[in-house]
């Protein structure tokens, strides 16, 4: 049989816990807990919660940088999205300005 990762591990800890698994695939955890720390620390916290709406997630940095990177990537667009339209904003008043200004300026010199 092909060894089973960490992630199938993980995935099966909250069934585990609960009692919900096979006594084979309990035994495969088990086995998994006893030979990796980080994992018996995860169905450690696991266990504790009061229910599983508050499992902790395990932290990967990779996945939280992926996520920081792509909210800065949204901040920016915004960003330049709100800059944009205050930059439009504000051409339009000055041309508006100026377009009057001309008009003024024509009339007098027809009217004189």
């Amino acid at each position: 049989m092909k060894e089973v990762n960490k992630n199938v591990i993980l995935d099966l800890l909250p069934l585990y816990l609960a009692g919900e698994v096979s006594e084979e695939t309990a035994a495969l955890v088990k086995k998994h807990l006893e030979s990796d720390a980080e994992l018996a620390e995860a169905a450690k916290q696991m266990a504790k919660a009061d229910s599983l709406g508050k499992v902790p997630i395990p932290f990967k940095k990779e996945a939280a940088m992926e996520t920081y990177q792509e909210a800065k990537k949204w901040v920016t667009i915004r960003t330049l999205g709100l800059a944009s339209i205050v930059a439009f904003v504000i051409i339009c008043f000055f041309l508006t300005v100026m377009a009057g200004s001309l008009i003024d300026n024509l009339n007098n010199l027809l009217t004189h």
